[in-house]
């Protein structure tokens, strides 16, 4: 038998930095939505027990270093499973661009092997086991509009999801360590956006605010690192984008659309800037 599961990119439509907690680590509040640029993985059941991926992605390791594979082993270990899996993931989602790809990835396959071996565990149980894996884990388990608390693993779907829009995605020819910027981060550099009017915004269903308040506060740190992420965020304003902020820690920035021509014109507009440009929907399930 073959499951299939959609992992879908993530965005932030809100990130805000509060302190550095006692532990090392930054105590965050976001808005997150998911957009559909997404990866497609079919899992199978193996009677050997081995974790096999394979990939349409050179650049992935598919060995302990791999986001699903430490996912299958924590699955494995925590539900006594001596059945071997294989993996075969159509990559699609950019690496390392601020997106949860490999989060994503790692989500899917908690969904997925929930099916596979008909493990009954609910998202809050799939939730609870990922923190080991990644902070975004625990959103893309749920992949709809929330507030997310603490590290990540605190995840409040929101009781509706963005407003319906469009959504143009720039990556540019550079990565960035998400654990490199949160190690330099200066607390007194960062602004603070307000994700109380965001969620009030997506509550109300008002698309004007909501782009009013995008906001990201590792957006001054990755830009004074990389100017090239403030350039493109700079060009999708004067293209027409309604607004436009950085994604997780970047390098990828999105701009919001009302109308798909207005998207276009943007994507248009930075096809010449940056080769990685993607027009896609909000996802609203």
């Amino acid at each position: 038998m073959e499951i299939i599961e959609k992992a879908s990119a993530k965005i932030n439509l809100g990130l805000d930095v509060l302190y550095k907690r006692d532990d090392g680590y930054h105590e965050l509040e976001m808005i997150m939505a998911s957009v559909d640029l997404s990866d497609y993985l079919t899992f199978t059941a193996l009677d050997e027990d081995k974790i096999v991926i394979t990939t349409d992605n050179g650049f992935l390791p598919v060995d302990g270093k791999n986001n699903i594979y430490q996912t299958i082993e924590i699955i494995k270990q925590h539900y006594a499973i001596t059945k071997g899996v294989h993996v075969d993931l159509k990559k699609r989602i950019p690496v390392a661009a601020g997106l949860g790809g490999g989060s994503s990835d790692a989500a899917a396959t908690f969904r997925g092997l929930n099916r596979l071996f008909e493990l009954n565990m609910t998202y809050e149980d799939m939730a609870a086991l990922s923190i080991p894996v990644g902070t975004d884990v625990p959103y893309c388990i749920y992949s709809r509009t929330a507030l997310v608390k603490g590290v990540g693993e605190k995840v409040i779907p929101l009781a509706r999801p963005i407003p319906q829009c469009w959504v143009v995605l720039v990556k540019p020819k550079l990565s960035v360590s998400t654990p490199k910027v949160f190690a330099r981060l200066s607390l007194d550099d960062v602004t603070h956006p307000r994700i109380d009017k965001l969620q009030e915004a997506i509550e109300t269903n008002d698309y004007d605010m909501l782009t009013r308040y995008l906001g990201n506060s590792l957006e001054t740190y990755t830009m004074k690192k990389h100017p090239v992420v403030r350039q493109i965020k700079e060009k999708m304003l004067q293209f027409g984008a309604d607004a436009a902020v950085m994604s997780g820690s970047g390098p990828t920035v999105f701009a919001l659309c009302r109308k798909q021509s207005r998207a276009q014109r943007v994507a248009n507009g930075l096809k010449g800037f940056c080769e990685e440009v993607y027009v896609v929907r909000t996802l609203n399930q």
